[in-house]
C-alpha cells in the first residue's frame, strides 16, 4: 500500500509538471549554464571564469556562458546569484574578496556563508605590489623611501573599499609606517588602466592582473607578497628578498551554486571542474595569468566551504575594528 501511494503521488506531480527535484538533477543540465563574475571584464576572476567556462563545456554538454555583474566590491553579482532559482544553472565565481572580506563590509541581505553552496576551489595566487613606470623607484625599498618622502599624497588603487588589496594596504602601512590615499575602483580592470596612465602611483592586487603589463614593461613590480617567486614570473623579488619579510598576501578563487542546489548537481559540477582543472591545457592557461590551480584535495564542497569560514573568522573582526564599510 506504501509503494503504491508513493507512486500514485509521484505521478500525481509529474502530470502537474512538477518534476521531482532528484530526477531534474539525473538529467543535469539540459540548458546552458551561467557562470556570474562579480566583477568588470578584464580582471583576473573574468580570465579565470572564461578558462574554466570554455573546457566545462566538454564534461558538462552544454554551453557556459560567463556574465560579467560588477558593483559593491563583488557583492551585486553575490546576490545575482544567491537569489538565483537553485538548480545548478546560475553559478557564481569569486575570491575571498567576494566570498568572504564583503561579509564583514556590508549588511548584506543575505547570508555569506549560508546561502551558497560550496563547489570547488579553483585557484590561489599571491598579491604583487605594482608601481606606476614613471616613478623614481627600482625597488621596494627605495619605494617606501619614497612613501615617506610624501606623506599623504601618494595614492594607492584597490578594487574596491575592503578587498583583499585594500586591507593588504593597510597592513603595508602599518608595516612601513607610510601614509596614503586609496583610490577605490569598480574592480581591478578600471584602477589598472588609472594605474598605467600614471593617474595613481601603486596597487597591492592579485599578480595576475599585472603580469601582462609588468612583461610589456609598462609598470614596474616591486615585489611578490609570499614565500616563494610567481613560477611565470621568477625574476620579480618576494617580499622578503626585497626588504619586507614576511609581509604575505594572497587571493584564492572558488565556484559556487545557490543553497539548497541538489547534491547530484552540486557532485556534477564538482566532478567537471575536477576535470577542467586537471587539463595540462587549462593548467598552462592559468598559470600564464597568474594564479596556481589548487592541489586535488583542496577542489571539494567541503574544503571550500571550510576555507570560507577560516577566512571570515580570520578578516572579519579585522574589519570590524579598523571600521572599515563598503561604500
Amino acid at each position: 500500500m506504501e509503494r503504491r501511494n508513493f507512486l500514485q503521488r509521484a505521478t500525481a506531480i509529474a502530470a502537474l509538471g512538477l518534476t521531482p527535484r532528484w530526477a531534474a538533477a539525473d538529467d543535469y543540465p539540459t540548458r546552458p549554464i551561467t557562470i556570474v563574475v562579480p566583477f568588470p571584464a578584464g580582471g583576473g576572476t573574468d580570465i579565470l571564469a572564461r578558462i574554466l567556462a570554455e573546457r566545462l563545456r566538454e564534461p558538462l554538454a552544454q554551453t557556459v556562458i560567463v556574465e560579467n555583474v560588477g558593483g559593491a566590491a563583488g557583492s551585486i553579482g553575490v546576490a545575482r546569484v544567491v537569489r538565483a532559482t537553485p538548480d545548478g544553472y546560475t553559478l557564481s565565481i569569486g575570491t575571498s574578496t567576494t566570498h568572504v572580506l564583503i561579509g564583514g563590509l556590508y549588511a548584506l541581505q543575505f547570508d555569506l556563508l549560508n546561502d551558497l553552496a560550496p563547489i570547488a576551489e579553483l585557484a590561489a595566487e599571491p598579491l604583487l605590489i605594482v608601481a606606476r613606470k614613471s616613478l623614481p623607484v627600482k625597488n621596494l625599498q627605495q619605494f617606501v623611501a619614497w612613501l615617506k618622502n610624501h606623506p599623504d599624497t601618494a595614492t594607492a588603487g584597490t578594487a574596491g573599499v575592503g578587498a583583499a588589496g585594500h586591507l593588504a594596504g593597510i597592513s603595508f602601512q602599518k608595516i612601513t609606517g607610510t601614509h596614503y590615499q586609496f583610490v577605490p575602483y569598480r574592480g581591478n580592470g578600471p584602477a589598472m588602466q588609472d594605474l598605467v596612465a600614471g593617474q595613481i602611483d601603486f596597487m597591492i592586487e592579485p599578480s595576475s592582473n599585472f603580469l601582462a603589463q609588468v612583461r610589456a614593461g609598462t609598470l614596474n613590480a616591486l615585489a611578490v607578497c609570499a614565500r616563494t617567486p610567481i613560477p611565470t614570473a621568477p625574476e620579480i623579488p618576494t617580499v622578503d628578498d626585497a626588504g619586507l619579510a614576511g609581509f604575505y598576501a594572497s587571493l584564492w578563487f572558488g565556484l559556487w551554486a545557490p543553497k539548497d542546489t541538489p547534491k547530484p548537481v552540486i557532485d556534477k559540477l564538482n566532478a567537471a571542474v575536477v576535470e577542467a582543472l586537471a587539463d595540462p591545457e587549462v593548467r598552462r592557461k592559468v598559470a600564464e595569468v597568474g594564479p596556481q590551480i589548487v592541489p586535488r584535495d583542496q577542489q571539494t564542497p567541503q574544503a571550500l566551504g571550510a576555507l570560507q569560514k577560516l577566512e571570515a573568522d580570520k578578516w572579519w573582526p579585522i574589519i570590524k575594528s579598523e571600521n572599515i564599510r563598503g561604500g
